[in-house]
């Protein structure tokens, strides 16, 4: 028996890296999971290797409608929802001076207006049937998890678009973790530090991604990496993995009295360098 037995999950941005990790660790303990991502063949591969029942949206996030279709997907396959993990996202740095208005706007739409409109979207799913549960004298949590990061909580230096986007998703499920309460829906969030994923590898020719037609340059300098140890207590980035933990924690059983909560998943890092 696993702890998340017949729950079904949402993860966006699920294909891979942290996201992928916990598409995986939630499938392992039972749920039925949804994966997501911008590239299609990478979504149905994942979904094809993860053990467990796996259903695939795939498609721009950021698209008008996308996120009902996102929804309606998991609905439709399973008949419920129980867990929402907010993950998908990527950057795209340089200093404010330098930003363009498409920049920070592009930032805002997949860190904060896409986790609105997926958890709109979900709400009657995840509200209805507690109502009907609490008139019934019942208690079944559901779970939301938004990624935030301590970009977002502590600021840092050429990603005054993505550190914008990462603060609101703190207000957000704040905001979120007071109207639904009441409907025992957990929802809380991570704040990631320097997890080694294609966001924080080394800046080079190869580390892209494509959206809307343009090739988006990821990673950070090789300085930047370098200072990890220097700068993180336990001496090392996370693993994926490792990061994946922090979140199956928020949507697990244990979880049941933590609220409105932004847990730093960070090796003890608190000083904004990188996601």
């Amino acid at each position: 028996m696993g702890v998340l037995d017949e729950k079904v999950a949402i993860v966006t941005g699920s294909a891979r890296g942290i996201g992928r990790a916990t598409a995986e660790l939630l499938s392992e303990h039972g749920a039925k999971v949804l994966i997501n991502d911008l590239d299609g063949d990478v979504a149905e591969q994942t979904a094809s290797e993860i053990d467990g029942e796996t259903v695939v949206y795939a498609g721009d996030l950021t698209a008008n409608g996308a996120p009902d279709e996102l929804v309606k997907t998991a609905v439709d396959a399973w008949g419920r929802l129980d867990i929402i993990v907010n993950n998908a996202g990527y950057t795209q740095d340089a200093p404010i001076h330098k930003m363009s208005d498409e920049q920070f706007q592009n930032m805002l739409d997949i860190h904060n207006v896409v986790p609105f409109r997926v958890l709109r979207a979900a709400a009657p799913h995840l509200r209805e049937p507690a109502k009907q549960e609490r008139e019934e004298g019942k208690e079944v949590f559901r779970k939301v998890v938004n990624v935030s990061s301590i970009s977002g909580t502590m600021g840092n230096a050429g990603q005054a678009n993505y550190s914008a986007g990462k603060a609101a998703v703190v207000g957000l499920t704040k905001t979120l973790a007071k109207e639904w309460g009441q409907f025992k829906i957990n929802v809380n969030a991570v704040a990631f530090g320097f997890v080694e994923t294609r966001l924080t590898a080394a800046k080079e020719s190869g580390n892209t991604m494509t959206k809307d037609g343009e090739e988006i340059q990821l990673g950070i300098p090789e300085q930047m990496r370098a200072m990890a140890a220097m700068i993180i207590p336990l001496g090392r980035p996370a693993s994926p993995e490792e990061a994946a933990g922090g979140v199956f924690f928020l949507c697990s059983p244990w979880s049941n009295y933590v609220h409105g909560q932004v847990l730093n998943i960070t090796g003890g890092q608190f000083t904004g360098m990188t996601t």
